[in-house]
């Protein structure tokens, strides 16, 4: 299976790297900093499961593009989805698989209105992982998994083709037969996650040794909860159990990366992970909802962070 990799940042260069080390046909396609990196030092990930390094990983320019790949993989931030898009699709022919690795749903939307719903996977990957200056990848813990089906038959042969091309390569790959619930059910957890750090500006731990702070993460929990049941993915009760331990756990030092991207005054996907789950509740969103408020709150560092850029 030729695969092609959009991007070869902290994640989309990690799982790309592992599968190139593993022996399958992987192609980068890059911007021109990236390839000079690349060129220079080759692909080098630093991991407590093991270092990696592909000395000349095969990279490619959009333009150099010039027949269909079998799989594209897609782990951009959603800022940059429409990017991204036009960079990959002279790669995308008659029988290609697009996996995306992007949260939320939004993306789903974008993707099936360019390519057409049968091409699209359904995806979701963890993974901890950054970008040293001289372009080194450096995993930050022992998690890094991906989940994946085919959204209208979860293990059909297409998805056990891209089953096998994934797996085997250090890193865990699993097929599933539900993935657009699985889908919803990290959406639930990663919007309460990121609506409650980036409102409170602390950790998890922070939060519930403050007043109200372990209420406030529950109530967001139950709103977001209630939202992917209006939309027929209601997070089973083993799900949720683990949610409320996660978030709820005292002294951790969990917080969302869309927090740390505040922290250093980045883009942020304020409207594709909170803005488009509250679009997608069955009315308007009531005048005590938690989760406009944080909303509202990721919003105003937007408009600040833009008038303070003079964009």
């Amino acid at each position: 299976m030729r695969i092609l990799m959009v991007g070869a940042g902290a994640t989309g260069g990690y799982f790309g790297g592992r599968l190139a080390a593993a022996g399958r046909d992987v192609t980068f396609l890059v911007r021109l900093r990236r390839a000079e990196q690349l060129s220079r030092h080759g692909l080098v990930i630093r991991s407590p499961q093991g270092d990696v390094t592909v000395a000349q990983p095969k990279i490619v320019f959009s333009e150099q593009i010039s027949a269909p790949y079998d799989l594209v993989i897609l782990s951009c931030k959603a800022y940059d989805l429409d990017s991204a898009i036009a960079s990959f699709a002279p790669a995308v022919g008659p029988g290609t698989i697009i996996l995306p690795f992007l949260n939320g749903m939004k993306h789903l939307d974008v993707l099936d209105a360019r390519f057409g719903p049968r091409r699209v996977f359904g995806g979701q990957c963890v993974i901890a992982s950054t970008l040293n200056d001289d372009g080194t990848i450096v995993h930050l813990n022992n998690f890094h998994s991906v989940t994946f089906g085919d959204r209208d038959n979860g293990a059909s042969e297409r998805a056990q083709a891209v089953s096998r091309a994934l797996s085997g390569a250090g890193f865990d790959a699993r097929l599933s037969e539900q993935i657009l619930q699985e889908m919803w059910e990290k959406w639930v957890f990663l919007s309460t996650l990121a609506a409650s750090t980036c409102m409170m500006r602390a950790a998890v731990g922070d939060i519930v040794a403050s007043p109200f702070g372990k209420e406030t993460i529950l109530a967001l929990l139950a709103e977001c909860g209630a939202i992917a049941g209006a939309n027929g993915h209601a997070p089973r009760e083993s799900t949720l159990d683990g949610a409320r331990n996660n978030l709820t756990m005292p002294g951790s030092t969990l917080t969302a990366s869309m927090l740390r991207d505040i922290e250093r005054s980045a883009p942020i996907e304020a409207d594709h992970i909170i803005g488009d789950l509250l679009a997608r509740r069955s009315g308007p969103a009531p005048a005590n909802s938690v989760l406009a408020l944080a909303y509202t709150h990721m919003k105003a560092y937007e408009a600040r962070r833009a008038h303070s850029s003079g964009r």
